[in-house]
């Protein structure tokens, strides 16, 4: 039986799309077969960083509506063995998702697939709940900025109360933070709330710390995942995310400020 994964946060922008592809990928390049559903119905996101945009015939909520089969819609990565897509639909209304009818892909695909990663529109709304409730593990996305913490402890909220483990008293869903857009030099300046400030708040283990970087933007307008990007600290700290979640021990990098050389410290380069 696969392993179900929310990515989610409260609040948008954060880089749950970003994360969702990043984490996938990563699984799959450890010899997972893992597939990623974008749950974001009426917008559609992923296939724009996986680069299958124009590969997309049918969508999540096709199959749902019993209009294709899930082997018709799943996109199979290029450039990752294991690594499958299945595409969020742009014209239908979000209600198309159905409790039922994810519970019946998500039970189909268990059975061929050792990860689901459900990625998760913002908000709490329809989409966001379905992606959320019937979650073994979730990564909970936040940047470190009191709106994006308040509106995470939010989400943690419901998956404490509202998913399927929780109604059914089993063993709570796995929570795990992962800190975007982290810079430890405004992070000293105050402009930042910390690593630990951010712990404190939301109180779940941390997965990792990915570091504000121009990789991140450029991979996805590239349509490549930014672990894809061995040379890109953001593509490392993913990475090694992975690896924690596969109960691997990873000090963590790239959450001190750098240090800067003679020349660095004179000329600001």
């Amino acid at each position: 039986m696969a392993k179900i994964i929310v990515i989610t946060s409260g609040k948008g922008g954060v880089g749950k799309t970003t994360s969702a592809a990043a984490i996938g990928t990563g699984l799959a390049q450890q010899g997972h077969k893992t597939v990623i559903i974008d749950f974001d119905v009426g917008l559609r996101n992923l296939d724009l960083i996986m680069d299958c945009e124009r590969r997309v015939v049918y969508d999540f909520v096709n199959v749902i509506e019993n209009d294709a089969t899930i082997n018709q819609a799943l996109i199979k990565d290029k450039r990752v063995d294991n690594l499958f897509i299945l595409p969020a639909s742009q014209t239908k209304d979000k209600d198309a998702l159905t409790i039922d009818g994810v519970e019946r892909i998500l039970s189909e695909l268990s059975e061929s697939f050792d990860y689901i990663l459900c990625d998760s529109p913002a908000g709490i709304e329809q989409g966001a709940y379905l992606a959320l409730y019937f979650a073994d593990a979730a990564v909970i996305v936040t940047n470190p900025e009191v709106s994006s913490v308040r509106d995470s402890d939010r989400i943690i909220g419901l998956l404490q109360s509202k998913s399927r483990r929780a109604e059914k008293g089993d063993t709570p869903v796995e929570e795990h933070l992962l800190l975007t857009r982290y810079n430890p030099e405004r992070v000293e300046k105050g402009e930042m709330l910390s690593i630990e400030d951010v712990k404190d708040i939301l109180a779940i283990p941390l997965l990792g710390v990915i570091p504000e970087s121009k990789s991140v933007l450029a991979a996805s307008n590239k349509g490549i995942p930014v672990i894809l990007n061995d040379q890109s600290r953001a593509g490392k700290a993913y990475a090694d995310a992975v690896s924690r979640f596969l109960g691997k021990d990873v000090e963590h990098r790239f959450i001190e400020p750098e240090k800067k050389g003679l020349l660095r410290r004179v000329f600001g380069r």
